[in-house]
């Protein structure tokens, strides 16, 4: 008993001087309580800048997260708009490109109104990647007739003649095939040339210039177009661009590289020229199945080449007098 009455003595004296020293210390300013406080601080202050620092990461790294999620699901949302802005730019300029196409045949069809315009699509070609032989949806449903030689546009210029004309279809020779020859005229001097197909130079979608007079003012870069001499092409078609002259130790071995008007690697759709004269009867067109029409005083092949029982005409010099169409 006396034990319980001496601790609570004890306590009781304890409790008063820890109230003392408190009211001491709260009694000025900076005391003894603010002492207090860093006594507990201090320990405890790396724990604090601990925690801050490890709050201030944990909640950087959420909100990265989160702007990492929005900007993924943007970059989807702008490469479906790129994709979709991208083909709709391929689609303005085909469109683009068909109008011009369009403009450049509406000037065709002005100059030449003489003539009909039958649209064909390439749907055939031989091996290769040059169009120098191909075969068009045109045929003798759509009017064509054997043995006319059409002669074959694009929007560029000058692309060849029909050779063969089957019932839904018909075969083009193009200009940079073997078996063309086209007569042409220097657009600057209105000289005449021959524009013919090279084997070599086919594998490079070129043509051949040849009867190449020793006067003849011919530089690269002059325009050619189709001259009217014969009875397949009309005048004024461009032919191309002249892309340099070779020039060998003979003046009279002189010829040149020509750069057609028409890409011969990219051809999908041409136009077909035909006269605008009332068609012939199936009979009368009957006796030209094999190309040639025949008259009194001889025949004319699918080139316009005029033949009589001697030959070739050959009135005139050079490209005139060759006969080439």
């Amino acid at each position: 008993m006396r034990n319980l009455v001496t601790n609570k003595l004890f306590l009781a004296i304890a409790a008063f001087v820890l109230l003392v020293v408190l009211m001491v210390s709260t009694s000025s300013p900076g005391g003894g309580l603010n002492v207090l406080r860093n006594v507990v601080r201090v320990p405890l202050a790396p724990l604090q800048q601990a925690y801050t620092f490890l709050t201030g990461k944990a909640g950087g790294l959420v909100s990265d997260i989160s702007n990492m999620g929005r900007a993924l699901d943007e970059n989807v949302t702008l490469r479906a708009r790129i994709r979709d802005l991208e083909n709709k730019n391929l689609e303005l300029e085909e469109l683009k490109r068909q109008n011009g196409e369009f403009r450049k045949l509406l000037n065709f069809k002005e100059q030449y109104a003489d003539y009909g315009f039958l649209g064909g699509t390439i749907i055939g070609k031989d091996a290769g990647n040059w169009f120098d032989v191909f075969t068009i949806d045109r045929g003798i449903k759509d009017g064509l007739r054997q043995g006319k030689g059409y002669p074959v546009i694009s929007a560029d210029g000058l692309v060849g003649r029909v050779s063969n004309v089957e019932l839904l279809s018909s075969d083009v020779i193009s200009l940079i095939d073997m078996d063309s020859t086209v007569s042409v005229r220097v657009a600057r001097t209105r000289d005449l040339l021959v524009v013919r197909g090279d084997i070599t130079l086919k594998q490079e979608g070129l043509c051949r210039v040849d009867y190449i007079p020793p006067n003849a003012d011919l530089v690269p870069g002059d325009v050619l177009e189709t001259s009217g001499m014969g009875d397949v092409y009309p005048k004024g078609i461009r032919v191309g661009v002249v892309d340099r002259i070779i020039r060998n130790q003979g003046q009279f071995d002189a010829y040149a590289i020509l750069k057609p008007a028409v890409d011969f690697k990219r051809l999908e759709e041409v136009e077909v020229l035909t006269p605008s004269l009332p068609v012939e009867s199936d009979e009368a067109v009957g006796s030209d199945e094999n190309g040639t029409g025949s008259d009194e005083n001889g025949t004319a092949d699918a080139d316009g080449l005029r033949m009589d029982a001697n030959g070739p005409e050959t009135t005139g010099s050079g490209a005139e007098g060759a006969g080439i169409p």
